[in-house]
């Protein structure tokens, strides 16, 4: 029986290091211009409040499925196809949230945060050859959604409940992603030093 390798072949891993690179530095820069934009307008849970909420996981969406695409055949592939599914849900979920107001979008985002952190972590354990990296932006990103999810579900059962948390939540996973890229940047940038 033969066991498939998460360890790309030089050539392969290239194409894949800059495919992640364009994908995690883009969806960095949309995830921040969205944390802005959702900062000034979610004092009420309004229309244009959860257009923006439904629009956040579509971002994930869109994103899981240009990854999946460009992602070879494995695991990693499975669980990226798998989050994108799970965010294209968490879209429709937030917008029929939306009429229950702040407690029941904080209970579908906060959910949601959980199970796409976890994959997140998931796929990034799968990277973490030296070829891409070693993924620590996304594991640490991967990571803190899913406490952070926890938190938004333990904040969305109390007295008080707030959106204004999902603008940090937002602004923060745009760092990482960003953060990711630079590091795959340098990484690249590294390769093609020793191989001149």
């Amino acid at each position: 029986m033969s066991t498939q390798t998460s360890t790309p072949a030089p050539a392969a891993a290239t194409g894949e290091r800059s495919s992640l690179l364009r994908l995690y530095l883009g969806r960095g820069v949309l995830a921040v211009a969205w944390a802005l934009a959702f900062a000034r307008a979610h004092e009420d849970v309004d229309a244009v409040a959860i257009t923006l909420l439904v629009v956040y996981p579509l971002i994930d969406a869109v994103s899981s499925l240009i990854d999946y695409r460009a992602t070879p055949n494995g695991s990693e592939r499975r669980v990226t196809a798998f989050n994108g599914v799970l965010s294209t849900l968490a879209a429709v979920a937030i917008g029929i949230a939306g009429a229950g107001g702040v407690a029941a979008v904080l209970h579908v985002f906060g959910a949601w945060a959980v199970v796409s952190g976890a994959a997140q972590v998931i796929v990034g354990l799968r990277r973490r050859g030296p070829e891409l990296g070693k993924q620590w932006p996304t594991l640490i990103s991967g990571g803190l959604s899913v406490l952070v999810g926890i938190t938004y579900n333990n904040q969305a059962a109390g007295d008080n409940p707030s959106l204004d948390v999902l603008s940090v939540y937002a602004t923060g996973g745009g760092v990482w992603f960003i953060l990711q890229a630079l590091l795959l940047a340098w990484k690249s940038r590294q390769l093609r030093a020793r191989a001149a």
